[in-house]
């Protein structure tokens, strides 16, 4: 019987250590490939299963620098590096941005959402394919489509829900991002739906 090890790592090369075991001499080196490979399986079982690293915290909280060497880094030619001026200005733009998202989040974050908005647990797929996409497109019925348009009240339940602020704000950068995936995963697999459109922008 394997022992857990053994399950967990198995031998590439299991060599057995017959009734010579006693005579192996570990200081020594070994004289053939069969005693070299018998000392390495030898002195494995001999390490313990678990081994603690006994860390000195306060060796931690030094400061630590990475030091790296630029030698192979060249200069772009004259020319082909941004001016000084267009860097600015894409700091500035980019800053701009982000504080419009922050101040939008903090607002949209503190409305309530209407009653036909429900939002699916992280970890459900399925829920969030259905969420963005609609009933329609996920479960792959037209006339479910067709249905929902001709309805004078808009469910965004068979439609799907649009990336709306008051929706997004409630998102993490890490929710975003896997969504992003799921997304991507459908296109992949089951084509171009006019959903993505909206969700793209």
């Amino acid at each position: 019987m394997k022992s857990d090890v053994e399950e967990l790592m198995p031998r590439l090369l299991p060599v057995e250590f017959g009734t010579s075991t006693e005579a192996l001499d570990l200081n020594g080196p070994p004289r053939n490939p069969r005693e070299y490979l018998r000392q390495v399986q030898l002195e494995a079982s001999l390490c313990p299963e678990v081994v603690v690293a006994h860390i000195d915290p306060k060796k931690l909280k030094k400061k630590q620098t990475v030091n790296a060497s630029v030698a192979g880094c060249h200069a772009a030619p004259v020319g082909f590096s941004p001016s000084l001026s267009w860097q600015q200005q894409q700091v500035s733009n980019f800053s701009d941005i982000r504080q419009s998202i922050a101040k939008n989040r903090k607002h949209w974050s503190n409305q309530t959402l209407d009653d036909n908005v429900q939002m699916p647990k992280l970890t459900d797929e399925d829920g969030w394919k259905r969420f963005c996409l609609g009933e329609a497109v996920y479960l792959g019925t037209l006339s479910c489509q067709t249905d929902a348009l001709a309805e004078p009240a808009l469910d965004y339940s068979k439609v799907g829900f649009p990336p709306f602020l008051s929706i997004v704000s409630r998102l993490n950068q890490s929710t975003v991002l896997m969504l992003l995936e799921i997304l991507i995963c459908w296109f992949e697999e089951h084509g171009f739906v006019p959903q993505l459109v909206s969700l793209v922008y």
